[in-house]
């Protein structure tokens, strides 16, 4: 990170800006092009967990190509220049980028697991699914290689 100064390099802290997020955006490549989504997300044991449906464009790309970037972001806020210059203008924000590898969860055990991680993280409950609910829908778990936080304060 070019910006010692705005980096998080406390893990618990990084954990932490990841829990309080509602979206993940991943980054994948489609063909030498980029490609990002918004998603629903859970986060346990250094692997982040989506669900989808079962076809559609980031499903064909993740099966070419696993290979993926994540970012997160919150207490996102843009703070104008006290003199109302322009250039001194500035943002203050706390985030996650990150990036790891895709995998399809396909036993149905473990895919109710991973549907209970995302449930948790926006309920704090614990729900039951039927085989055929999750029959019906790709969970998608990103196996995290590295992560760095960054934070800026006007």
């Amino acid at each position: 990170m070019r910006r010692k100064d705005k980096e998080v390099a406390d893990r618990d802290k990084i954990e932490a800006i990841i829990n309080r997020c509602i979206v993940c955006r991943v980054a994948m490549v489609d063909n030498n092009s980029p490609y990002i989504v918004p998603l629903n997300f859970g986060f346990a044991d250094n692997t982040l967990y989506f669900h989808s449906a079962l076809k559609g464009r980031k499903i064909d790309i993740l099966k070419k190509n696993p290979e993926v970037c994540f970012e997160f972001d919150e207490d996102v806020e843009l703070i104008p220049d006290k003199e109302g210059k322009a250039c001194g203008w500035g943002t203050q924000f706390k985030s996650v980028i990150g990036f790891g590898t895709a995998s399809f969860v396909t036993m149905p055990g473990d895919k109710k697991k991973a549907l209970n991680i995302i449930m948790g993280h926006y309920t704090g409950k614990s729900f039951e699914f039927s085989d055929s609910d999750v029959a019906q829908m790709a969970i998608i778990q990103i196996d995290i290689r590295e992560m760095t936080g960054k934070e800026a304060h006007q």
